[in-house]
């Protein structure tokens, strides 16, 4: 390592240090306050910390600037303008001015509306994002911003998200007063995601149409290795892959990203990454970068980062965990059990909260981590399956048990682990055991939501998880504000809350097919695919609550749902369309020479009119053409499908449902077929490269 973390660590970040150096007392006051404690922005302040960002970014190299934002892409958007600005005498300046970097106009015509925009009414504007630090980049100044269009409405992926966290500080400060805390003024949520890919060589990568199309393999046929002897996960890191770890932990770590776990993964060629906390739309922004930077340096080292839910079949999908909490400014975390929870009557009162906010609105937690993509992974025995519920472990339980049906008695959960060898040294047990099953699991003072899939933004997630939380702490307010025996109106509360959502608890195995059998029986949902989510965006009282906190609006809400539902016919259009692509001008050549081969040595063997054996050709021949004619007929049944569901035209929801039930059953048809053909095709003659290639050429 020929540098010290020290100091690279947030060097191209304009971060708190670089504002308390450059700006004036009290424009970095100012700055702070609105920062800090979400306070309205003072115009004033812009020139001046404009001009201050534009010289430090400059000492960078840079010599351009953008309005760094999160269109419904689902990835990033960035125009570059540079500093520059003529003079009279023909040369020119570096200008940056406090306009610029409050307000940017990019074209919105060619971003996904959901119909909020006509194509031609083109105008949208980026805002300041000032709680999220500017950083430079490739000789670019990067401004982080909300997306709108000329109406007012958003467009972006941000700007719930920041609502959602002013919508949960309100009606979390409402129960801390409550509790008689005086010195917080600012509740923010944290997260922490954890963030799972895969790496494979690039020159394989370029020979796969598939995985360049839709970021995985739509053909493949099982290795004779995959996952089964689990040696690869928390395995020695190869040094191709260290060192690509080594440079993205450098970069990460320059622009601010406290990059801290690194780990082979469970499948071969899979690895993950982990960072600390930070509030959830510095954490947003912070994903939205390590996915680019992971792609980016991966093709230095002539490696291509995957990060699709599941580019290989038969073996882990990659997944995104989300761990979430609540935090003070006065150093609180409001999930902190404490050494006696059971007497810690704040803690259980915001458990409580998400307790109930996630089974009333256990509809708009599975939509929020629905895609195409994720649809190969939930329900598999790698991630969580589509129900939503909640794990808290044996303590926890055991204590809203008891707060059920009364008071809970005090008892000692604490212990120590004996590991048998008096050399080492004796480890204080956790209350509860790890249950990597579970959609929604409490681990120690957060919930960890594992359902999310790889190459999701976190913003979704997140500002659902404000949004409901913030509407059930709100009731809570409302019923125990005024309340002349607080004690005992918050002893009731819990107890009625423990009672009307303990359903929603299970600390089981959620893989099996009793707890399927269970859940029905509890009432719970189970929404398998994206398509049966996305109309549950548009109920009545998942509207009613998005609206009521002021995180989405009735048109915002009916374009997003849209949106949802196209993005969905278009991922799986364009998969189906590279299937056939592949099928018809690289499979079905292979196989018809493989067929050709073994007819010309059959009838070559016969012609000489010697008794030799041919039995071997004829039988492989004979495995073949009915699989070979299988797989010619799928392929015209799966164009087929494409045009009927592309026909129906009556609604989104419709041409999705169509997409659905009729054009992905055709391509499994079609790849079942073709993993066949590879097993017996001769390697030398398969068109692409085949898994063992794949996943265990680095």
């Amino acid at each position: 390592m020929d540098f010290r973390v020290t100091e690279i660590y947030g060097s191209n970040v304009f971060n708190d240090a670089a504002m308390r150096e450059r700006l004036p007392k009290t424009t970095y006051k100012s700055l702070k306050k609105t920062i800090d404690e979400g306070l309205a922005l003072d115009v004033t302040v812009a020139d001046v910390v404009a001009n201050a960002m534009k010289d430090w970014a400059m000492e960078k190299g840079a010599t351009h600037f953008t309005h760094w934002f999160q269109p419904m892409t689902g990835i990033t958007a960035e125009k570059h303008d540079s500093f520059i600005s003529p003079t009279d005498d023909g040369r020119v300046i570096m200008e940056f001015t406090g306009k610029d970097l409050v307000k940017g106009e990019p074209d919105a015509s060619s971003f996904p509306s959901g119909g909020l925009r006509a194509t031609f009414e083109a105008r949208g504007y980026t805002a300041w994002d000032c709680t999220s630090p500017a950083f430079v980049k490739d000789g670019t100044l990067y401004i982080p911003t909300a997306f709108c269009s000329y109406t007012g409405e958003v467009l972006d992926k941000k700007t719930p998200l920041l609502r959602s966290m002013e919508a949960l500080n309100k009606q979390a400060l409402r129960i801390l007063k409550l509790f008689g805390n005086t010195t917080a003024t600012r509740v923010t949520t944290t997260v922490g995601p954890e963030q799972e890919y895969f790496l494979i060589d690039r020159d394989l990568y370029k020979k796969r149409k598939d995985l360049i199309f839709t970021g995985r393999t739509l053909f493949g046929n099982r290795p004779p290795k995959g996952q089964e002897l689990e040696d690869h996960y928390f395995g020695n890191i190869k040094e191709r892959v260290s060192n690509y770890m080594k440079d993205l932990d450098k970069e990460l770590w320059e622009l601010g990203i406290a990059a801290k776990t690194k780990h082979n993964e469970v499948a071969p060629a899979q690895h993950e990454l982990a960072p600390i906390f930070t509030t959830s739309n510095i954490a947003t922004d912070h994903n939205q970068l390590t996915m680019e930077l992971m792609q980016k340096i991966a093709l230095r080292h002539n490696l291509v980062c995957l990060l699709h839910e599941k580019p290989f079949a038969g073996v882990n999908g990659s997944g995104k965990h989300n761990n979430w909490s609540m935090s003070t400014n006065d150093g609180q975390n409001l999930l902190e059990p404490g050494s006696t929870p059971h007497e810690n009557v704040q803690f259980l009162v915001f458990l409580c909260a998400v307790i109930k906010a996630v089974d009333d609105y256990q509809d708009l937690m599975r939509l929020s981590v629905a895609s195409a993509g994720n649809d190969h992974r939930l329900g598999a025995n790698e991630a969580p399956p589509a129900i939503v519920s909640m794990f808290l472990g044996d303590q926890l339980t055991d204590i809203l048990t008891q707060l059920e049906n009364g008071k809970a008695k005090g008892k000692a959960y604490n212990s120590i682990l004996e590991t048998g060898v008096a050399s080492l040294p004796k480890l204080p047990k956790d209350t509860t055991d790890r249950n990597r099953t579970s959609p929604f699991a409490f681990t120690g003072n957060k919930f960890e939501f594992r359902m999310l899939g790889s190459s999701a933004s976190i913003s979704g997630p997140n500002f659902v998880l404000n949004t409901i939380v913030a509407e059930v702490l709100q009731k809570f307010a409302d019923t125990l504000e005024g309340q002349s025996d607080l004690s005992s109106a918050v002893t009731d509360l819990i107890s009625e809350t423990i009672k009307e959502h303990k359903r929603i608890i299970f600390n089981g195995n959620n893989y099996t097919d009793e707890w399927v059998a269970e859940a029905e029986s509890r009432g719970l949902l189970n929404l398998k695919s994206t398509v049966e989510c996305i109309p549950t965006f548009i109920k009545d009282k998942n509207v009613a609550v998005f609206v009521k906190h002021g995180v989405l609006s009735n048109s915002e809400i009916e374009s997003r749902y849209e949106i949802l539902l196209e993005n969905y016919v278009k991922t799986i259009n364009i998969e189906a369309l590279t299937m056939i692509s592949m099928a018809k001008t690289e499979l079905l050549p292979a196989a018809f020479k493989f067929s050709k081969d073994l007819s010309d040595t059959i009838n070559s063997v016969k012609a000489t009119g010697m008794s030799v054996e041919v039995s071997a050709q004829s039988s492989v021949l004979k495995e073949l053409s009915p699989v070979l004619s299988s797989f010619s007929s799928n392929i015209n049944s799966l164009k087929k499908a494409i045009e009927k569901a592309s026909a129906e035209d009556t609604s989104a929801l419709k041409q999705a449902e169509a997409f659905s039930k009729i054009v992905v059953p055709a391509m499994e048809s079609l790849r079942a077929d073709a993993d066949k053909l590879e097993a017996i095709i001769p390697k030398d003659l398969y068109p692409f490269p085949c898994y063992a290639d794949l996943l265990f050429n680095i």
